[in-house]
């Protein structure tokens, strides 16, 4: 039974905080950066993770206090080939990532290429080991987080409504909104990925495939990032220099 306290909840973290990251902390982020890059991401990163805990803090203790079991939110463990599936997906990727690292230590073109790939989001990508290993807690937070409250809560608060698929595509057109300080390309990308992420849901049954793949597709950009940035001057949030690495 989906309750009052679900959908204001639901309303929190889909419309108001993305309301608010839009308006007010992704400017006050580059507001911050215009003086000093290194500090603004030092500020970004300590805020995102409690903030991001903290949300699926609210959802998990309206879930308990229901009492519901935690498989009606897609945590369970895929079995027979789902199982299989989810499995081969999450090599693949961490071979690609490994793969790509690779080719980014080893080559300079590929560096000043994803260099010029990185964009509006340069700013917020790591540059030194200490922003590295902020960058990567942000992505363990962003891969159980945002899947526990889109592909999770979310779909779930609207599936009698809107069917399984309708609150699927919702929850992706909000999520992709989600990041829309990104830019439209941003968004873009953020729906393509999301929309992966919800095709594993489907065929797998599970969560926690989609968190594994969500926190390394985050980890691994992270690394990549910071392979072809470092050294680099900060410049400004929308490039960087092209010096070699």
């Amino acid at each position: 039974m989906r309750t009052l306290p679900d959908l204001l909840y639901v309303a929190l973290f889909a419309a108001v905080l993305p309301l608010l990251d839009y308006a007010f902390f992704w400017p006050r982020f580059q507001r911050r950066a215009t003086a000093d890059l290194a500090r603004a991401k030092a500020w970004l990163y300590a805020w995102s993770i409690p903030s991001a805990w903290a949300t699926v803090g609210i959802g998990t203790a309206i879930w308990v206090s229901y009492g519901r079991p935690w498989s009606a939110l897609g945590f369970t463990v895929p079995r027979g080939w789902r199982l299989w599936v989810a499995v081969a997906l999450v090599v693949l990727l961490a071979a690609y990532t490994v793969l790509a690292v690779v080719s980014l230590v080893r080559e300079a073109a590929a560096r000043a290429n994803l260099r010029q790939q990185i964009g509006t989001v340069t700013g917020m990508m790591p540059r030194t080991r200490p922003e590295l290993y902020g960058f990567v807690a942000v992505s363990l937070t962003a891969g159980f987080c945002e899947e526990f409250l889109f592909r999770g809560y979310f779909i779930w608060a609207f599936t009698p409504w809107l069917g399984w698929w309708g609150a699927a595509t919702l929850s992706l057109a909000l999520f992709a909104g989600w990041h829309a300080y990104q830019g439209l390309n941003g968004v873009i990308r953020t729906a393509a990925v999301g929309a992966i992420y919800t095709l594993v849901l489907a065929i797998c049954g599970s969560l926690w495939p989609g968190i594994v793949l969500h926190a390394l597709v985050d980890v691994g950009s992270g690394v990549m990032a910071w392979l072809a940035l470092r050294g680099q001057e900060a410049g400004s949030l929308q490039g960087t220099t092209d010096e070699g690495v």
